[in-house]
């Protein structure tokens, strides 16, 4: 796949201070250059470090594979969009490491290997398995846009909802050249879904809470699944939770531990 290249021109090299004794006094009229030189970087998208190859991609998606994610289409699709333009340019280097990164406003890009889990168990819902993709789908959380470009790839159809203002014109930015699939932004409360879109057959959110909201389940539809974070008190902290919906019936499972941010009730 074929991506636009970086938007701003290469940034500049990190320059290292003179060493000096310890006893010598700086006088400092002006920030000094090195400070001056990686502040100017972080404005610039990163370019000539590598990153906008196919193989920095594909990598990441070996490692994920090597470590036990086996869904084909979940892996093609990590291997296809560049998560280093859903990040700050200063941790551009770390884009692909299996950490999560902070995007600002108190948020994060969740790690490639939670992403991974959480988009491998929705194609093993009912739905899902039937059509070999997912379907009509509600994200709870757009953040940085980069999970939605994901399920572009993945879904005949996503609604993307963010409560933070801010981080929804963020993920608007980011994904403003992406021409994969229908994709639509929402600014609202996710906790209430999007009931003109429902129902759903694939509901995944990034933000946990100690209940899933009835909308949530309301809109899933018959044979779609459900998969979020969600506090256990047993567990001493959150849990993947996914809820299968068959003949009018929730059937609910409880996974692996997991960190996201905590899920809250209206816009900001």
């Amino acid at each position: 796949m074929t991506r636009p290249g970086p938007r701003f021109p290469v940034g500049l090299d990190r320059l290292k201070p003179a060493a000096r004794s310890p006893d010598t006094e700086v006088l400092r009229p002006q920030r000094p250059l090195h400070e001056a030189a990686r502040d100017a970087a972080r404005q610039q998208a990163p370019s000539g470090l590598g990153l906008d190859s196919p193989a920095v991609r594909e990598r990441m998606a070996a490692r994920l594979q090597a470590e036990g994610l086996r869904c084909e289409p979940v892996l093609r699709a990590l291997a296809s969009v560049p998560r280093h333009h859903f990040v700050d340019s200063a941790l551009a280097t770390q884009a692909y490491e299996d950490t999560a990164l902070p995007i600002g406003h108190g948020q994060t890009i969740s790690k490639p290997s939670v992403v991974g889990r959480m988009l491998e168990l929705l194609f093993a819902g009912d739905s899902a398995r039937a059509v070999g993709h997912l379907g009509r789908v509600l994200e709870i959380g757009t953040g940085c846009g980069y999970q939605a470009a994901l399920l572009s790839l993945l879904a005949r159809r996503v609604v993307s909802i963010e409560r933070l203002r801010p981080l929804h014109e963020k993920a608007c930015e980011n994904l403003a050249g992406w021409r994969e699939g229908d994709l639509r932004l929402l600014y609202g409360d996710g906790r209430a879904g999007h009931a003109p879109g429902a129902p759903f057959d694939s509901i995944i959110a990034a933000a946990g809470g100690e209940a899933l909201p009835d909308a949530w389940t309301a809109q899933l539809a018959e044979g779609g699944r459900l998969v979020a974070p969600m506090h256990d008190e047993r567990a001493g902290g959150q849990v993947l939770v996914v809820v299968d919906k068959r003949n009018g019936m929730l059937h609910r499972q409880q996974l692996d531990g997991v960190h996201f941010v905590p899920l809250k009730s209206g816009i900001a």
